[in-house]
């Protein structure tokens, strides 16, 4: 059993308007992490977070750029730690699981574990349906893509090791955030686990700050920006198979016309159907291209990643 208590641990709990839970969400991670430090960072809330939150013992601190993604940013950039625990200040997280959560992450060596909260305590889903469903729907186009099944790619509630926090390029503004720190785990094959979690109802008058449909679209088009980025030859074959299959579907009734009169009598189309295919081409081309260059990229982010200490240089067992 790891001793924590010997780490420096950070609780990291971005903010906006949480004024009804925040106390109870420092509360609960001071009674399960005594000696570690509650940081609140506040995003332009229009109640009294912050103020609530240094009541009760947390460093504050703010980040006028809205959104969550901007706000993790700015926490990952100003916190230093050897181990951090990121969390939502809505007091749905359970915080009972943070020392199972890094002791797991220690014992292991880890560099994530991720606190999957699909159910409650009565193994009954709690989320909106379209949530729960647009969960699922992430977290498998995710597994497709990226490789490894996770069950809540969408999780707030997560322990880092100092490494994987001050080597992740973090692009992500709003509620995209938790899905880019999975493919970031995902792209760099860095050892990771998850551990369920039960998740809390939110109490009464509590309201959440996500917008299914508009944060659905954010977390897609993340996803996309990504895959781009990371698996570019899959991603532009793609398009470019697309595009072949229209420009053969335009150029077929074509050819078939000039097999049985020898004549080309839609010149245009033929035209269009060359032009279509020849963007599929290029296509091709830009994915072999982007392929180098993502390769180029990956190794140079292992390279920095592995610059850095697991923890604390002093940290580190003998």
């Amino acid at each position: 059993m790891e001793d924590i208590n010997a780490y420096n641990i950070a609780v990291l709990l971005p903010c906006h308007n949480e004024a009804l839970t925040i106390a109870d969400t420092v509360k609960a991670f001071k009674a399960v992490l005594p000696n570690s430090k509650i940081y609140v960072y506040d995003n332009n809330s229009n109640d009294s977070t912050a103020e609530i939150a240094k009541q009760h013992g947390a460093i504050i601190g703010f980040e006028p750029n809205q959104g969550k993604g901007n706000v993790v940013r700015r926490m990952f950039a100003d916190i230093e730690a050897d181990l951090y625990v990121l969390a939502d200040g809505d007091n749905t997280c359970d915080a009972s699981k943070a020392n199972e959560m890094i002791v797991k992450l220690l014992s292991l060596r880890l560099d994530v574990v991720v606190g999957s909260r699909l159910l409650n305590k009565n193994n009954e889903i709690i989320y909106r349906r379209g949530h729960y469903f647009g969960n699922k729907l992430f977290s498998s186009i995710v597994s497709i893509f990226f490789g490894r099944n996770f069950t809540d790619i969408l999780s707030g509630y997560r322990v880092f090791s100092r490494r994987f926090v001050k080597s992740f390029p973090a692009k992500s503004r709003k509620f995209d955030i938790e899905s880019e720190l999975t493919i970031h785990a995902l792209e760099q094959r860095l050892p990771m686990a998850e551990i369920y979690t039960y998740n809390s109802i939110r109490p009464e008058g509590s309201s959440s700050k996500l917008r299914t449909y508009n944060d659905g679209i954010h977390i897609l088009w993340r996803i996309i920006v990504l895959l781009k980025i990371i698996r570019p030859m899959l991603f532009f074959s793609t398009i470019g198979v697309i595009f072949a299959l229209i420009s053969i579907g335009i150029f077929l009734p074509v050819l078939i016309t000039f097999f049985q009169t020898d004549l080309i009598p839609r010149l245009p189309t033929a035209i269009l159907s060359t032009g279509i295919m020849l963007v599929a081409i290029s296509c091709f081309v830009c994915g072999i291209i982007l392929d180098n260059v993502s390769e180029s990229r990956k190794e140079i982010n292992r390279l920095f990643y592995l610059s850095l200490p697991y923890l604390n240089s002093n940290k580190e067992h003998k």
